[in-house]
């Protein structure tokens, strides 16, 4: 399964959601990972390295790939339809590389801010992906967002952009995200992303636990 992290805006923490979402996905329910880093910046590999030497176990691998590098990788990476990937999207839509990459998803995350140029930016990726890829379901998380946001101001941008896919709750803005690597989210921060990583796993990733487990007691 393709699940890209993904918005035209930067800094909406769509790295850092890859990696709390793969933290999650397999401390806490098990499931096979793989983190692909497409970014620029390149920071879940710089930490990915960091990690290793420091001796860190890893849950899961992390893979530094440009768009160029997709296509071949992609079939790789389908071998195993029970595996989960994890790409975490370049920052812009102007590279005519991207279109495969939108193409071959089968969920798209999209991290945003409660403020005009994160909603413009937000409807402005939601728009492309749907004429690349109509089929493919997308849900929008609320992330960082801060205390004093206004309610009038979030319904209308909810309900603004449930016309393209599901809206989450919000993760509230915490410095501790500063922390989180590829081998650990914050025991602070559980609160606080527990019941939006739950939604997400119970819409979109428990069959795939239950297909798992199946197989499992079929081999007995």
């Amino acid at each position: 399964m393709i699940i890209l992290i993904g918005n035209q805006k930067g800094g909406a923490g769509k790295s850092t959601l890859t990696l709390v979402l793969a933290n999650y996905l397999t401390m806490s329910r098990h499931c096979k990972v793989t983190v692909i880093d497409m970014d620029y910046q390149q920071s879940i590999v710089q930490k990915y390295q960091r990690a290793k030497l420091l001796e860190n176990s890893e849950p899961y691998e992390v893979i530094a790939a440009s768009l160029e590098q997709y296509p071949a990788l992609l079939k790789v990476l389908t071998e195993n339809l029970e595996d989960l990937v994890l790409i975490d999207l370049p920052g812009k839509l102007d590279d005519d590389g991207l279109i495969g990459v939108f193409r071959s998803a089968d969920l798209v995350l999209c991290p945003f801010s409660y403020d005009e140029f994160s909603f413009e930016s937000t409807v402005l990726f939601s728009v492309v992906l749907e004429k690349i890829n109509p089929e493919v379901q997308t849900v929008f998380i609320p992330n960082r967002i801060k205390a004093n946001v206004r309610y009038e101001t979030m319904a209308e941008v909810d309900q603004q952009l449930g016309r393209f896919g599901l809206v989450t709750e919000s993760i509230p803005d915490r410095i501790d995200f500063s922390r989180v690597s590829t081998f650990r989210t914050p025991a602070s921060l559980i609160p606080v992303v527990q019941p939006v990583m739950d939604q997400l796993f119970v819409n979109y990733f428990a069959f795939l636990v239950d297909d798992l487990n199946a197989n499992d007691l079929n081999t007995y």
